[in-house]
C-alpha cells in the first residue's frame, strides 16, 4: 500500500505541477474517510527555490526523502534539452530499484528517460516535445496521442493538466473508484477523461438558455445508463442527426459517443461493485450491459475481472 509520496522540485519548477501533486496527495482528507499520505517536496539542494512564475518556495527535504518514497513524482522539467544532475538521476534510479513507483508530468518524462527507466516501455509526454523525446531516446516507445500511460512501475502523463488524470488513475488503482471519484469531486474535475491530447477538452457545461445541447444530453444519459441507450437516442435528445451529433461530440470531448457511453457504464459498474453486493448479472443490468459485455469491456479497460475488482475494493465485505 502506498503511504509516502515525494515530489522533485528544482529552480524553475512548474507551479501548477506542484499544486496538482499537493492537492491530490498532500491534503489531509482523513476526516472525510479518504486516504492521507506522508507528502514531501524534495530537491537536490534544499532551501529557497523559485518556481516557473518566480514564486519562492522553501524546500526542506533532500533527495534521501525522495529515494525512500513509495511514489516519486517528477513534474515538468523546464529544460528538456539539458540533462538533469547526476544526483537527481541516481535518486530516481534508487527509488525504482527499491520497488517504488514513479510518475512524471509533461516533460518530466525526460528525467525518467535520461535515467534509463523508460527504455523498452511505452511512454508519453506533452505533444510539443514528443518527437524530441523519441529522437533523443530511441529505446522509448513514445505515444503522443494519449493523456497518460501506465506501464506498471512507471506512469507518464502528457501536459500538466494530464498529470491530474494520471494521479487520479493511481488513486483508483490503490483505493478504488469511489475514493478517486470523491477526490475528483472535491477538485471539481472529471474522475476520468476519455480521448487523447488532441481533444483540448471542452467541458460539457451548460450555456445560458441551452436546454438541448450536449450538457443536457450528458445528464440525461447518466440518469438512464441502466436502459439500452444507444447513440441514436443521444442524437435524438440533442435534436441532431446521428452523424452530426457524433461529429460534434468528438469535437467537444475527443472521444466518440459510443466510447463515452461504455466508459460511463464502466465507471457506474465500479461504483456498484464497490458499494453493493449484487450479482455480476445485476450489476451489468444496472449499467445497461449484458454480463458478457461487462466482463469483456471491464477486462479491456482495467485489466481485471469484475469479480476480482470487487474482492479488492468492496466496501461491503462481499466477494460474490
Amino acid at each position: 500500500m502506498m503511504t509516502s509520496v515525494a515530489v522533485l522540485a528544482y529552480e524553475g519548477v512548474s507551479t501548477f505541477g506542484l499544486g496538482v501533486t499537493a492537492e491530490i496527495f498532500g491534503c489531509d482528507r482523513s476526516a472525510a474517510g479518504l486516504p492521507s499520505y506522508d507528502y514531501a517536496v524534495t530537491a537536490a539542494a534544499p532551501g529557497v527555490i523559485r518556481t516557473d512564475v518566480g514564486l519562492p518556495i522553501v524546500v526542506d527535504a533532500g533527495l534521501d526523502r525522495f529515494r525512500a518514497a513509495d511514489l516519486g513524482i517528477v513534474v515538468c522539467w523546464d529544460q528538456p534539452a539539458v540533462a538533469p544532475p547526476a544526483a537527481v538521476l541516481e535518486a530516481v534510479r534508487a527509488l525504482a530499484a527499491r520497488g517504488g513507483r514513479l510518475l512524471s508530468h509533461c516533460t518530466g518524462a525526460f528525467v525518467l528517460a535520461e535515467a534509463g527507466l523508460l527504455d523498452g516501455r511505452r511512454a508519453t509526454t506533452h505533444w510539443q516535445w514528443a518527437a524530441e523525446l523519441a529522437r533523443r531516446y530511441p529505446l522509448v516507445d513514445v505515444d503522443p496521442g494519449v493523456l497518460y500511460i501506465d506501464s506498471g512501475q512507471v506512469i507518464t502523463s502528457a501536459g500538466t493538466a494530464a498529470g491530474i488524470d494520471a494521479c487520479l488513475h493511481l488513486l483508483r488503482q490503490e483505493h478504488g473508484a469511489a475514493v478517486a471519484n470523491a477526490v475528483a469531486r472535491r477538485m471539481v474535475v472529471p474522475p476520468h477523461r476519455d480521448g487523447g491530447q488532441a481533444q483540448y477538452v471542452t467541458p460539457l457545461a451548460r450555456e445560458a438558455g441551452d436546454d438541448g445541447g450536449l450538457a443536457a444530453v450528458h445528464d440525461w444519459a447518466l440518469a438512464h445508463l441502466h436502459e439500452p441507450v444507444i447513440v441514436a437516442d443521444l442524437a435524438a435528445r440533442a435534436r441532431m442527426s446521428p452523424r452530426t451529433f457524433a461529429r460534434r461530440f468528438v469535437a467537444e470531448t475527443g472521444t466518440s459517443p459510443h466510447q463515452w457511453l461504455i466508459s460511463q457504464r464502466l465507471i457506474r459498474a465500479q461504483e456498484l461493485l464497490e458499494r453493493g453486493d449484487g450479482s455480476i448479472e445485476q450489476v451489468a443490468a444496472q449499467c445497461g450491459l449484458a454480463p458478457l459485455m461487462l466482463r469483456r469491456h471491464f477486462a479491456r479497460r482495467y485489466g481485471t475481472t469484475p469479480q476480482a475488482y470487487r474482492r479488492t475494493f468492496s466496501q461491503t465485505g462481499s466477494v460474490a
